[in-house]
């Protein structure tokens, strides 16, 4: 079965500014990437669609997404938070970015698809229900699993994330829904200031922080020893990856240490879960990554697990 790969042209048009390190050149360092070691060929690659607003509405308040349309500038940029702006362009890559993640549960509720990679921005996990935050209008994630379960009747789903950043967004949306796990590896501290393992929510949060210089034998044992075995007892039906990369040794927002290999274990640990027990159903979202060539190897590196 078929590995897709879900983008837009749109995504590479938001743009919060020449130094901003959430750039349009990110997209391009990835394709550039996948082109280079051969893996677009085996990917199948689909235009993300627009989402609709009623897909935001189920993670999202009305009057927030009111206030993003009317955000939206028509020339320049507009700032909404101290690192979150908009361009002329940012609203529809945003939607882009929903309306992918939307597409890639189609396609892997409906056998299309084995697995996708959404290769989006902005990114989505600091989104809130209320708000963005943190370089996220949308929170993709949130908006994958609602999808899922209100489109395709799946009761049970799973959302992984290995950005260096704790998802407070994601955790904000579903910490009273027992019917989404939610589990981060993340540095601490570090923004957003969120992620103490001593977050449950109602048992179905899981935070593994991790301190400053940690690396990847750190941050596969907290995987193994916690994160891999909450997974297992959870037994979804459907696992999203939120992808961020600026876990890397090399990126310039983090002081994790990890390396390529360790992206590619933690992905093949959970395609392994997911060929086994939810019939190999994977979606995974970009999120972070700021050194553009460790995005990039890292990401391939990922994209490679999720072929195998």
């Amino acid at each position: 079965m078929t590995i897709a790969y879900i983008s837009h042209h749109d995504c590479q048009l938001h743009d919060m500014g020449h130094h901003h390190p959430e750039q349009p050149a990110r997209l391009s360092a990835i394709n550039d990437r996948l082109i280079a070691t051969g893996l677009e060929m085996v990917l199948h690659q689909y235009d993300a669609p627009l989402a609709t607003r009623e897909l935001l509405e189920a993670v999202h308040d009305s009057s927030y997404i009111d206030e993003i349309y009317a955000a939206s500038p028509s020339g320049g940029i507009a700032w909404l938070d101290g690192d979150t702006a908009m361009n002329k362009h940012s609203l529809t890559a945003a939607l882009r970015a929903a309306g992918a993640v939307a597409m890639g549960v189609d396609l892997v509720m409906e056998g299309k698809a084995k697995q996708v990679f959404c290769g989006v921005r902005p990114p989505g996990h600091h989104a809130e229900h209320h708000r963005a935050m943190g370089f996220c209008l949308l929170n993709h994630a949130a908006v994958a699993s609602r999808h899922a379960q209100s489109v395709h009747g799946v009761e049970r789903v799973a959302i992984l994330d290995f950005d260096a950043h704790h998802g407070n967004g994601t955790q904000g949306i579903f910490e009273n829904s027992t019917d989404v796990l939610y589990v981060s590896s993340h540095q601490m501290p570090l923004y957003p200031g969120t992620g103490y393992s001593s977050e449950t929510g109602s048992g179905n949060i899981l935070n593994l922080p991790l301190a400053p210089g940690a690396g990847g034998k750190e941050f596969q044992a907290a995987w193994s020893a916690s994160g891999l075995p909450a997974l297992e007892r959870f037994k979804p039906d459907l696992i999203i990856i939120s992808a961020g990369f600026d876990a890397h040794a090399r990126d310039p927002l983090a002081q994790l240490e990890l390396q390529d290999e360790d992206y590619g274990w933690i992905t093949g640990q959970i395609c392994a879960y997911a060929a086994a027990d939810c019939g190999g159903r994977v979606i995974s979202i970009l999120e972070g990554g700021y050194d553009l060539d460790a995005l990039a190897s890292a990401s391939a590196a990922h994209v490679s697990a999720l072929t195998k």
